[in-house]
């Protein structure tokens, strides 16, 4: 399916050094705000109480939150949980205050401004837990860089492998880099954004290789920059469609989705753009730099000799 087609090949490659300049910049950017300001770990990662409320109707998280600002305890999340009438709170760790005696304050606000409410359940969240998700969403996206490395190489060839993590990474790294510049809260629904990320990127990656490795066959006297700007030049209307499609239905939940999944959708919206741009303007150069050649991708064909056996 195409909204439209673009009969002239654009160059694509031509500016492949300007882009790569640019993201190489982008990458070292993020990197020195994460060495330097570090991610602003949520509740999740740093520790704190969890406090399920419930009400004889329908929460309504506008007056729930208002009433919990007049503590300021800081950041914290609220959301809903199993039912319309419940609500789970996350609090920060706070020195000189129990979890009882925290509770009890958060209770007692919320029971002024509405006394329907009702106290389930009060945990405590500790730190060690929260180095825990820290240590297996680290390994997690260690096992999906080596999965689609494997993948890639497999099913092309070593220098896309190569070209597409790198890619890829290069979008993780800069969606860590805007929440460590801005010191937006980092947690554990932005840190499956970022998974989510990976894999989403790596699609594109894989359309343009398909490609690539497709024009290798038809276009048998184009050169390996003629092959990659056709590549990309013919996929662009597919990636307007499928990006756009994604977008529009993130920047609705981003909108409309309220404060608990505001930053989920940040990350997957950040993402989602450099995603484009990282398969089509540095996936495909790095490829390109790392030498592939047709003979890579497609075997040369061996030629049969026919004839008929002459007998004496």
């Amino acid at each position: 399916m195409e909204f439209f087609r673009i009969r002239r090949d654009i160059p694509f490659m031509r500016y492949a050094l300007v882009f790569n300049v640019i993201s190489l910049v982008t990458f070292l950017l993020a990197v020195l705000f994460l060495a330097t300001r570090g991610l602003n770990f949520g509740i999740d990662f740093r520790g704190g109480t969890l406090i399920e409320v419930s009400y004889k109707h329908a929460v309504d998280f506008g007056r729930l939150r208002g009433a919990v600002d007049k503590l300021n305890l800081g950041e914290y999340q609220a959301q809903a949980f199993g039912s319309s009438d419940t609500a789970l709170i996350r609090l920060p760790l706070r020195e000189g205050l129990s979890t009882a005696q925290l509770s009890e304050q958060v209770m007692g606000v919320l029971r002024a401004d509405d006394p329907t409410v009702s106290l389930k359940r009060v945990e405590f969240v500790g730190p060690q837990v929260g180095r825990e998700l820290y240590e297996s969403g680290a390994l997690a996206l260690l096992l999906v860089i080596a999965g689609i490395v494997s993948y890639l190489a497999l099913r092309f060839e070593w220098r896309f492998a190569v070209a597409a993590i790198l890619a890829n990474l290069h979008d993780v790294v800069i969606i860590l880099g805007f929440f460590a510049f801005f010191q937006w809260e980092f947690s554990l629904p932005v840190l499956a954004a970022t998974l989510a990320i990976l894999g989403y990127s790596v699609n594109e990656s894989v359309v343009i290789a398909d490609r690539i490795r497709e024009n290798f066959r038809k276009m048998r006297r184009a050169t390996v920059t003629e092959v990659i700007d056709n590549a990309i030049t013919s996929t662009i209307s597919r990636t307007i469609i499928t990006h756009g499609s994604t977008l529009m239905m993130v920047l609705s939940i981003f909108f409309f989705g309220g404060e608990t999944l505001h930053y989920f959708s940040l990350a997957l919206t950040i993402g989602i753009l450099f995603g484009i741009y990282s398969s089509v303007l540095v996936m495909a150069p790095l490829v390109r730099w790392l030498g592939v050649s047709r003979e890579d991708l497609v075997k040369p064909e061996k030629k049969q000799l026919t004839g008929e056996k002459i007998l004496p």
